[in-house]
């Protein structure tokens, strides 16, 4: 695969993706959207203009297939509650006594910086710019009924929480209170050691005379994410820039669905009726997700709201409830806030690894990836593991390979009988083609047996593209020497280099029987081109092509002394 035609053809399509991608970041962004409710500007110190600025959903007093969420006014304006800080061993999380809404999240596993654990990645954020919360609540079938939603005070006993080492989980409640109505809902999150994922749930007790109906919601709410400032390069190059952010879910029924935030108004998601499946906020590496029961059926909804910062939102609202005087009714969830770990999501919940998103190649890029696990348990290192990987993929199409590098060894051999074609026949191309193709037929050579093996082993290429660029277990991976993070370029240039010695190598080798002038000339440029792309992709992939690059010159070498041999013999 390492021949300089198919670099040429793999090169133009991978650069052309990745121009396109980043052209959708720059110019292709959403338009705000005008809403009944008008939101105000943000507040001073970055603080967003109403924490529970967007509007509370109306509940559904029916089944959640005939649900018409529309949103009524809330009442809450913009201000804020009192934060209580909530950890385990790989969370630590900011609850917003505002609706009890999860305003902030650092995973502690994760730094932002390559071992500077003293400032993790946040995912969850209440900051204007960033902002990304989990919200839940409950909306009641009569507007004059009270309900606890997103916008209303809870009560929290504690102003800090943190498991400790000898308790298995933790729990953490927040109690509201209506005394007109007689309405108790106490909020509990539980958090368990070293998991991603919160248990939820809301306890509705009515100690009222009048029964209680409505509906329990849960919403993740963000805004875009500020586009990293990068040169040319470094943009079209960058994972993160180029990797989906916007909403998902999935369904038994349609599998996985993605929505980025251009689309929100073009084709919103608007009362899907689901049972067992989930919605989630994506990024590179990361995403948030509310898991509603499985046994329930959920409508689905996705809105924005406009304001200094457009927020869009994906909902699940769950069945009615009806909660009689003197009885306590519970609706309950789950919120996964983390990293895209593959081996691990789904068991979480089924189809939950899809947020790990390969494409239209993810039926090879999960086998690569599985492969690819295994060998870093063998190795403890993601470089020698790709480095393994390489090797093995080379040997699964060994076969196709020789093929490959038989016929462009044969093709070398011609050359100096093709120039002599061209010599007699000059411009005349029709005897030219005519004078080679029999010349070809004679000593039994296929002039495309160099493309196919080559076009079969393309995709490939690409589900590994993907398995190295999507892959969290890789991110700020070390490798050796100097190379100590292979997401990040590699600082001094040494696989470019070297990736480029074996092009020029690889081009030594390779005929140019047939060539046009302007593509050879193109080929003693690639080396240089490649050279300048790859001194802004990360590590890994620069890696993976290196020792791929460096394999197929030894075989291509190996393979053509063999046939010169046997001429001479």
């Amino acid at each position: 695969m390492n021949n300089p035609r198919s670099i040429l053809l793999i090169a133009l399509l991978l650069v052309s993706y990745l121009i396109w991608n980043q052209w959708q970041q720059d110019y292709a962004q959403p338009a705000a959207v005008a809403t009944p409710a008008t939101e105000s500007a943000p507040a001073a110190g970055g603080t967003p203009a109403a924490v529970a600025g967007s509007e509370v959903p109306s509940a559904n007093a029916s089944t959640p297939a005939d649900a018409t969420p529309a949103a009524i006014p809330g009442a809450a304006g913009d201000a804020k509650g009192d934060l209580v800080e909530v950890s385990n061993d790989v969370l630590k999380l900011w609850i917003d006594t505002r609706g009890a809404t999860v305003v902030r999240a650092d995973l502690l596993a994760y730094p932002q910086q390559p071992k500077d654990y003293a400032n993790p990645v946040r995912l969850l954020d209440d900051s204007a710019d960033h902002y990304f919360v989990a919200q839940s609540g409950l909306a009641s079938a009569a507007d004059s009924a009270k309900a606890a939603s997103h916008q209303d005070v809870f009560a929290a006993e504690q102003k800090s929480y943190a498991l400790a080492a000898d308790q298995p989980k933790l729990e953490v409640p927040f109690t509201w209170t209506d005394s007109a109505s007689g309405l108790t809902v106490r909020k509990v999150f539980v958090l368990e050691r070293g998991s991603y994922v919160l248990a939820t749930r809301q306890e509705i007790k009515n100690d009222g005379t009048a029964a209680w109906n409505g509906n329990a919601y849960r919403q993740l709410q963000r805004v875009i994410p500020p586009a990293a400032k990068h040169g040319f390069f470094s943009s079209i190059t960058n994972p993160q820039s180029y990797s989906f952010t916007g909403a998902a879910w999935y369904s038994p029924e349609d599998k996985f669905q993605k929505l980025a935030f251009d689309k929100f108004l073009k084709t919103p998601l608007q009362n899907r009726a689901v049972t067992g499946g989930w919605v989630a906020m994506l990024q590179h590496y990361f995403f948030a997700a509310w898991l509603p029961s499985p046994n329930t059926v959920e409508t689905y909804t996705t809105e924005v709201r406009d304001g200094a910062f457009p927020r869009f939102t994906i909902r699940t609202m769950g069945p009615a409830l009806n909660v009689p005087p003197g009885a306590t009714t519970t609706s309950e969830a789950r919120l996964y806030v983390g990293p895209k770990l593959q081996s691990s999501l789904n068991d979480v919940a089924p189809g939950l690894a899809l947020t790990i998103d390969y494409g239209v190649l993810t039926f090879i890029s999960e086998p690569l990836h599985w492969v690819l696990a295994k060998l870093y348990a063998l190795t403890g290192n993601w470089g020698f593991a790709i480095i393994l990987l390489v090797l093995l993929i080379k040997a699964v199409f060994f076969k196709l390979s020789e093929a490959q590098y038989r016929s462009m060894a044969k093709m070398r051999k011609l050359q100096p009988r093709i120039q002599a074609l061209k010599d007699r026949y000059g411009d005349d191309r029709q005897k030219m083609a005519q004078a080679q193709m029999e010349l070809f037929q004679k000593e039994k050579i296929n002039p495309l047996g160099s493309c196919l093996p080559m076009l079969v082993q393309i995709p490939v290429f690409f589900a590994l593209y993907w398995v190295l660029v999507e892959s969290v277990e890789l991110r700020q991976a070390p490798f050796f020497l100097w190379i100590q993070n292979l997401t990040a370029p590699d600082p001094y240039f040494v696989l470019p280099v070297l990736n480029a010695a074996t092009m020029i190598a690889t081009q030594y080798l390779t005929p140019t029987t047939g060539m046009d002038p302007v593509q050879a000339r193109m080929m003693k440029m690639m080396p240089v081109v490649f050279s300048i792309l790859f001194a802004f992709f990360p590590a890994g992939l620069v890696l993976y092509w290196t020792v791929n690059g460096m394999t197929s010159l030894l075989q291509q070498w190996i393979i053509t002394r063999r046939i010169e041999a046997a001429d001479k013999a």
